[in-house]
């Protein structure tokens, strides 16, 4: 596998052996030594989550606030931009995010540590979105910010994305961070 290291610290890029023929193909998913070694991910796993989405849909930014989750995320159908921004105001790279294109042709995953906010735009006509977590979804724990913040400036490949109600009216950075934006 190949693990490629993104200008936010822990994210990275991971690019499992795929193993294929006329038949079909194979590839780990997850293998606990190999991406320890590897990649860095020394969390336990809890919950494994798998959400279908239509063209345009656009989910997140995400968070949880006192308990972060890492995902270890992957499209097993159709294609996604799938985004990470750094929420720490702590941290050097405050308000920057990182994206890439996964899809089930590339089998790209995207290690998305605790204390980053996490969405995905679809861009393939239908898209099964796959993640591992490192802690436990509570509702009462969520956060987010919202998709378009000037301040992060994420070059999303979609101009007008389907958003749910609760994600059209998260806030910016600056309304979550003031004094650090």
């Amino acid at each position: 596998m190949e693990v490629i290291k993104t200008k936010l610290d822990g994210v990275v890029i991971i690019k499992p052996k795929v193993f294929g023929d006329d038949r079909g193909f194979f590839l780990e998913t997850f293998q606990q030594e190999r991406y320890r070694e590897l990649a860095g991910i020394d969390l336990p796993f809890v919950q494994d989550n798998h959400s279908r989405s239509t063209k345009g849909v656009l989910r997140g930014l995400h968070f949880q606030k006192t308990k972060p989750q890492g995902k270890l995320v992957r499209v097993v159908r159709g294609e996604v931009y799938d985004v990470a921004v750094d929420i720490n105001p702590s941290s050097p790279t405050f308000g920057q995010y990182e994206g890439v294109i996964l899809s089930e042709t590339n089998k790209a995953q995207f290690w998305v540590p605790p204390g980053y906010a996490h969405g995905f735009a679809v861009l393939s006509e239908t898209a099964d979105f796959e993640y591992k977590c490192t802690d436990f979804y509570d509702p009462s724990d969520e956060g987010g910010l919202i998709w378009n913040d000037p301040t992060v400036a994420i070059d999303w490949p979609l101009e007008n994305p389907s958003l749910s109600e609760k994600d059209a009216v998260l806030p910016t950075l600056e309304e979550l961070f003031p004094n650090h934006s």
